[in-house]
């Protein structure tokens, strides 16, 4: 009996081993994924009685078949479409990040201000060393910031920070010195782009039009790249190609810009510009066009024929379409780069001189003026003769302005000359503006002040502390005096900036308000003959003289003759010259006897006495 009950004790001992093996082999075992069909049974499997099964409403029906059905159709779409449609679906995608990024920039800059102005120089002097150092720095961020985002952008971006540029008078100098870059320096485009363009405009890659191309470009600006390269002949040309993808985004970057002013405009409202783009959208999609860019070339130069110093690259029709441009290469350095300039033995009063005489003639008489003349698009080399030679590029931002108006800027330049205060105001209303002072200060940028001439040209400390203050003070005023000019002055405007901030690059050699006002240069008799007959009175390049030949040209046909005109001229400049002296030595008779009664103190000497002496 004893062995049974041992033999079962030890039965019932191992079976509870093995349950205690086995469970611990369950607990030990790693937990198995179920498979996709069984959690697809799962899902689909009826829900247990205590949840209802609640339908969905139609609208998030809609939201989620929206959400998932649009990408997957435009994923499907971009896969099937031609390259061009790629390219433009691209370019909406692009809209969206560059609207972003202009947008962070600007409140980026905003906010920089902002923390600088009511946090850190909280309670500091304006003046003080402290204020102007972090200011700088601030400045510096934010010309930085807009560098940054007008070259990632690109395109109509860049063109706007290059116009910037000519306002050194009233930007600081942070911003001037960064800006700069802009005028030559853009993104660059790949080989394979350019080859793209070429077969989509000419049906053949550059090597098959050029005997020679250089894909590795020698300059970028805002809407394309230059490239060297030789035709079959041997010549060497320029090639100035569009990025492949501007005329597709024109349009997209305009409306993002005119969203951007208007947002600016709704914080801001007195910084209100988006009336400007909207005037000038038309111009600038000409720019686009490169058949027109090489028209305008042409007429520019037949315009400018009678100056032997101006020198228009010629247009090679052959290898040139809408987004491509072939024209002769033209060795120069910048107008503005004194070094170079100096190395190569010129003279920058020369050059200062021909450079204003070449854009008063087309400002005051042609009336066909390039509205982009910045250092960029002017080079300077040394022609046959030894002196400079100017060398005009970029000629797809053109505005012409009618005879009326140039009849009127003509005398109102002269009228702000001799401080004749009745002339200024008729001829600015024959404009459209009424403020016709302060219309005058913004086209001459320098203060006017009337019975006094400007005794130097140079601008002086306080003469450019007023005009930065008055362009903040009085920004509303300035505003609606150009929202009365006609629209193409705004352009003109933006030429007469441009040059004066040149002029002001190279130290100001010439008075640039006189020599435009009165300047006379007799042409030489070699001058007169590549002028021929009748031309010789058009070798000129003055207010004065510009309105006189429009004046006369109105006059009945027997008044048209080259001698007519050219005794009138003389006879307008003759008056002009007289009435200037008279004026320049009535005020240095005034100023004398004021000295000398001071001196013999019949009059006491004033610290405003001698501020006017020395104005």
């Amino acid at each position: 009996m004893l062995l049974p009950r041992v033999t079962l004790c030890c039965l019932l001992t191992l079976q509870s081993q093995l349950c205690h093996f086995y469970s611990f082999l369950r607990h030990s075992r790693p937990k198995l994924q179920p498979s996709p069909a069984v959690v697809l049974r799962r899902n689909l499997r009826a829900p247990p009685a205590r949840w209802s099964w609640r339908p969905q409403p139609l609208w998030r029906k809609v939201l989620s078949a929206t959400a998932v059905g649009v990408p997957l159709l435009l994923g499907a779409h971009y896969i099937t479409a031609e390259p061009q449609e790629k390219r433009r679906m691209r370019l909406v995608a692009d809209g969206a990040g560059r609207f972003c990024r202009s947008l962070r920039v600007g409140l980026k800059i905003s906010l920089d201000y902002w923390w600088c102005t009511n946090v850190l120089l909280r309670g500091v002097e304006e003046n003080s060393p402290e204020y102007l150092e972090v200011m700088s720095a601030c400045h510096q961020r934010a010309a930085d910031a807009l560098v940054a985002g007008a070259i990632s952008n690109g395109g109509l971006y860049v063109k706007l920070g290059q116009g910037l540029c000519s306002f050194n008078h009233l930007l600081p100098p942070e911003y001037i010195r960064t800006l700069r870059v802009l005028e030559d320096r853009a993104l660059t485009r790949g080989f394979q782009e350019v080859d793209e363009l070429f077969l989509e405009d000419f049906q053949a890659p550059p090597h098959k039009l050029f005997q020679e191309f250089d894909y590795q470009p020698i300059a970028a600006a805002s809407l394309a790249q230059v490239h060297r390269a030789r035709l079959h002949d041997g010549t060497a040309v320029a090639v100035k190609v569009q990025y492949i993808d501007l005329q597709d985004r024109f349009d997209g970057d305009i409306h993002t810009l005119e969203l951007l002013l208007r947002l600016v405009e709704f914080m801001h409202p007195s910084f209100g510009f988006s009336w400007v783009l909207q005037d000038l959208k038309g111009t600038l999609a000409q720019e686009l066009d490169f058949e027109n860019e090489g028209r305008n070339a042409e007429r520019c130069a037949r315009d400018l024929k009678q100056f032997h110093y101006v020198v228009v690259p010629r247009v090679h029709w052959d290898t040139s379409s809408k987004r491509v441009l072939t024209a002769e290469f033209c060795e120069g350095c910048k107008v503005n780069d004194l070094e170079a300039i100096k190395s190569m033995g010129l003279a920058v009063k020369d050059i200062a001189e021909k450079l204003i005489q070449t854009f008063a003639e087309q400002i005051f008489y042609t009336g066909f003026i390039h509205s982009d003349p910045h250092p960029g698009n002017v080079l300077v080399r040394k022609g046959p003769d030894g002196k400079a030679q100017l060398v005009l590029l970029d000629h797809g931002l053109y505005q012409f302005l009618d005879k009326k108006d140039r009849s009127a800027l003509c005398q109102l330049w002269r009228a702000i000359i001799l401080r004749d205060d009745a002339a200024m105001k008729a001829h600015a209303a024959a404009l459209g503006v009424q403020d016709y002072f302060l219309f005058s200060e913004v086209l001459m940028q320098r203060p006017v002040r009337l019975g006094r001439l400007w005794r130097s040209h140079l601008l002086s400390r306080e003469e450019a502390a007023y005009m930065q203050a008055m362009a903040r003070e009085h920004f509303e005023d300035i505003m609606a005096v150009l929202k009365a000019l006609p629209r193409p002055m705004l352009l003109v405007l933006r030429n007469v900036n441009t040059v004066r901030a040149i002029n002001a690059a190279l130290g100001a050699p010439v008075d640039r308000y006189f020599l435009m006002a009165k300047r006379w240069v007799w042409p030489e008799r070699s001058e007169l003959r590549r002028a021929g007959p009748g031309q010789a009175d058009r070798v000129s390049h003055s207010a004065v003289r510009g309105w006189s030949r429009l004046a006369g040209e109105a006059q009945p046909t027997v008044h048209r003759t080259s001698l007519w005109r050219h005794a009138r001229v003389v006879w307008e400049m003759l008056k002009f010259e007289v009435a200037l002296r008279l004026e320049t030595l009535s005020m240095r008779l005034t100023a004398l006897l004021v000295r000398v009664l001071a001196h013999l103190g019949l009059m006491s000497s004033t610290k405003e006495l001698y501020e006017y002496l020395e104005t």
